[in-house]
C-alpha cells in the first residue's frame, strides 16, 4: 500500500510517475516567491516539464528527511545538480504536502540555490 509519505517523498525525489496519478483534480503547487500552479493538469505539465530538464541532469541529495503527520508531510531535502557541461547547482529545498485521505491537494515549496562547497 502507498502512504502518504511515499507520494510526498515520490514528489520531492523527482520520480513524478509516482506521485502525480494522487493528485487532487483542483490540487494546487505554491512555489514561494516564484508562482502558484493551479489544477491536477497544469502541475502534471509542470512535472513533465521538470523530468525533460533533469533528463541528462545527475543528481545526487545530500539530505533526504521526511516527517509525516496526520494528513501532511513535509520533505527537507538537499540536491546537487550536475549538467551534461559539468555546471554544478546544490538546491536546498522543502516541501510541505497536504492530503485529503489519500489525494494530495496542496504542495507548498521553498527552494534556494547554495553556494557550492
Amino acid at each position: 500500500m502507498t502512504t502518504i509519505k511515499d507520494i510526498a517523498e515520490a514528489f520531492s525525489g523527482h520520480r513524478f510517475a509516482d506521485a502525480v496519478p494522487h493528485l487532487a483534480a483542483d490540487a494546487r503547487w505554491v512555489l514561494v516567491g516564484q508562482t502558484t500552479i493551479e489544477g491536477r493538469d497544469a502541475i502534471v505539465a509542470a512535472c513533465e516539464n521538470t523530468a525533460g530538464e533533469l533528463a541528462a541532469t545527475a543528481t545526487t541529495f545530500t539530505r533526504f528527511l521526511s516527517v509525516s503527520e496526520a494528513g501532511v508531510v513535509a520533505v527537507d531535502a538537499v540536491a546537487r545538480y550536475v549538467d551534461e557541461a559539468g555546471s554544478t547547482s546544490v538546491v536546498s529545498s522543502c516541501d510541505i504536502y497536504e492530503f485529503d485521505g489519500d489525494a494530495l491537494v496542496t504542495i507548498t515549496s521553498y527552494a534556494v540555490e547554495l553556494p557550492e562547497g
